[in-house]
């Protein structure tokens, strides 16, 4: 193998000036943010150092286990309605693929508080919903301040972020592996399991890391469609940092659990990530 030709002097300093800016933003925004978080979560309001913080988490175990629960079921939602709408999106042509992205983008040009918002006068006892079935004599039905109703807010919020990487690898597809799968004996179930599943894991593991993460972090959907009695991770920490509790070391310990949590989970689902198939679709 020829080896590649080194990279010029003046384009490695080009390359390194335009850098720092980015550079700077993650030394402010990145790097110094989490290096406090650190240095509260191991610390009292004093500045002494201490385990306590971690200690006091303990007893909110429930509440991570119900985070961790229902981001899973919301992801899992997701990817069922995200696989099928991403493999159609892929078949279809050019101006139907832009149409579509394009109806799936329009949501998310409006505010996300409106968003949820919106959901909040649907799923209301007197809302359009139970109204809709009030025509036949069912209802009401107690839609708003349940789980189910958070489970709703995360998957209409962030479906989205399933069906983009999806599209991207299935459309990098060849129409031709699929075909010939067909004229070699497969059926469609076989297709989908040997053939289609696994050229798009790549995306499956985006989407579902785009989809988890946010949704074990969110606050402002539970609060809004769980009345507040469905808190999640989310809640504690915005009470520790911003509510009427205010502990910012606690809070701070809590974060870097999530924080933990969501690597270790994120690591387990990267492991089914095969790089040689996503090298086939480049």
């Amino acid at each position: 193998m020829t080896k590649a030709p080194p990279i010029p002097r003046k384009k490695r300093s080009l390359s390194m000036f335009v850098s720092v800016p980015y550079i700077v933003w993650m030394l402010l925004f990145i790097l110094v943010p989490l290096g406090m978080v650190v240095w509260f979560g191991f610390t009292t309001s004093d500045g002494a150092f201490t385990l306590d913080n971690f200690a006091g988490v303990m007893k909110y175990g429930k509440v991570f286990f119900k985070s961790i629960y229902l981001s899973l079921i919301a992801t899992v939602v997701c990817l069922l309605i995200g696989f099928p709408v991403g493999y159609l999106m892929s078949r279809m042509s050019e101006v139907g693929q832009r149409t579509m992205l394009m109806l799936i983008m329009l949501p998310m040009w409006m505010s996300f508080l409106l968003r949820t918002y919106a959901w909040m006068t649907l799923l209301e006892r007197e809302g359009l919903i139970n109204r809709f079935f009030g025509l036949f004599g069912l209802g009401p039905f107690n839609m708003i301040n349940t789980q189910g109703a958070v489970v709703l807010g995360m998957v209409y919020n962030y479906l989205p972020f399933m069906i983009m990487p999806l599209h991207s690898v299935m459309i990098k597809i060849d129409r031709s592996i699929i075909e010939a799968a067909q004229d070699l004996g497969a059926n469609g179930v076989h297709v989908f399991l040997k053939v289609l599943l696994p050229l798009s894991v790549p995306g499956i593991v985006t989407g579902v890391t785009m989809v988890f993460v946010p949704s074990v972090s969110t606050f402002i959907i539970s609060r809004m469609l769980g009345g507040g009695t469905n808190l999640l991770i989310g809640d504690l920490i915005e009470q520790q940092f911003l509510g009427s509790v205010y502990n910012p070391n606690v809070g701070s310990a809590m974060s870097l659990i999530l924080m933990v949590m969501i690597l270790l989970i994120m690591g387990v689902i990267n492991h089914f990530d095969d790089g040689e198939m996503e090298g086939m679709l480049v």
